[in-house]
């Protein structure tokens, strides 16, 4: 479950101007908000839901993500950011380090989880 050009759905947990520096950084990337697309409130399961229909890796602060019981195979890719404080800086930061250390064949179909000090990548394949 391969995607040629990655495209990815910020849980409404990440703010927002995350968004569009993500589109700055990485133009050839999609990225959407669920704000964008109408998720806004929605329920994990819904915002799962919709990134498996679009294609998208979810990134998210939700813990639930993380849940293997919950999501596990034949998904696009869970990003769990488990970094403090949750600041729009932050958040660029260790999408930043994610982003310039790794390879999105890597993240696609795997739980990726982002500490303040280390990036784990666990294949769902």
């Amino acid at each position: 479950m391969r995607v040629e050009s990655p495209r990815f759905l910020l849980d409404e947990n990440i703010p927002i101007p995350v968004t569009g520096w993500l589109r700055d950084q990485k133009p050839d990337w999609t990225f959407e908000h669920t704000s964008d697309v109408g998720l806004n409130g929605s329920s994990d399961d819904e915002v799962f839901r919709w990134a498996q229909k679009y294609g998208a890796i979810v990134v998210t602060f939700d813990d639930d993500f993380a849940d293997l019981r919950a999501f596990s195979k034949g998904h696009f890719g869970v990003i769990r950011l488990r970094i403090w404080p949750t600041t729009t800086e932050e958040t660029q930061s260790a999408l930043k380090r994610l982003f310039d250390s790794t390879d999105i064949p890597e993240l696609q179909g795997s739980l990726t989880i982002i500490t303040q000090s280390k990036i784990r990548i666990r294949s769902m394949g």
